[in-house]
């Protein structure tokens, strides 16, 4: 699957956001979000769904020691908020804006909840996608919590090539043109940035990737 923009051959965007139906455009407004603003907190009321219109945001928690936890990095037309749809209170993490001209698509649950009754199919895909999400979130925990760091990131870029490769005609490579700078790919494998440079350049001296600051490209022999 590429991107969640585009899950099941079905642009979010396009059929989600109120401003393309009459009877809440005039109601709606897109938000704009700075670096660092958050979007909401851990234990605010989980009364809205949201749609990324440009940017990226950072899904995490704080565990028992303070420290910061980062599920996931999202970026234009991704989805996020949606356990709001199953029925979740108070919300269990927090959503920061890491670009400095995020926009953001807000959905009240209730106007979710018409436009899923309006349409079965949509509604289908979208508990789908949620149990994507979910299914995802939950591997990339067990491999923070039982995996080395060498081994998070390797796994972490299989992810990435299901996600955002090709295969190169000329070289048989994977290549992966991701929307990640390395500070989120170190959060993402909770890792430091500098430790995630020293891991890549190991896997570039031992031939195994190239990489550059938005292309990673895998050598055949272990694609």
């Amino acid at each position: 699957m590429k991107s969640l923009w585009f899950f099941d051959d079905v642009n979010l965007f396009k059929v989600l956001c109120p401003h393309k139906f009459k009877a809440y455009k005039t109601v709606h407004d897109f938000d704009s979000y700075k670096k660092k603003d958050y979007i909401y907190f851990e234990e605010d009321s989980a009364n809205k769904v949201y749609l990324i219109e440009k940017g990226k945001v950072k899904i995490g928690y704080y565990n028992e020691d303070g420290n910061e936890v980062v599920k996931s990095i999202l970026t234009r037309g991704d989805l996020f908020g949606e356990t709001a749809i199953l029925g979740e209170d108070k919300r269990e993490e927090f959503a920061q804006s890491v670009d400095n001209s995020t926009s953001i698509c807000p959905i009240g649950v209730e106007t979710m909840y018409d436009l899923m009754r309006d349409n079965q199919t949509f509604s289908l895909k979208i508990y789908k996608l949620i149990g994507f999400k979910l299914k995802k979130l939950e591997r990339r925990l067990q491999i923070l919590l039982f995996k080395d760091a060498k081994t998070r990131l390797l796994e972490f870029l299989d992810e990435l090539c299901s996600e955002y490769g090709y295969d190169c005609e000329k070289t048989g490579d994977k290549v992966i043109l991701h929307p990640y700078t390395q500070r989120d790919i170190a959060s993402l494998i909770g890792t430091s940035r500098p430790t995630l440079n020293i891991l890549l350049n190991q896997l570039k001296e031992e031939n195994m990737i190239q990489f550059g600051r938005k292309e990673i490209r895998i050598h055949k022999k272990i694609a």
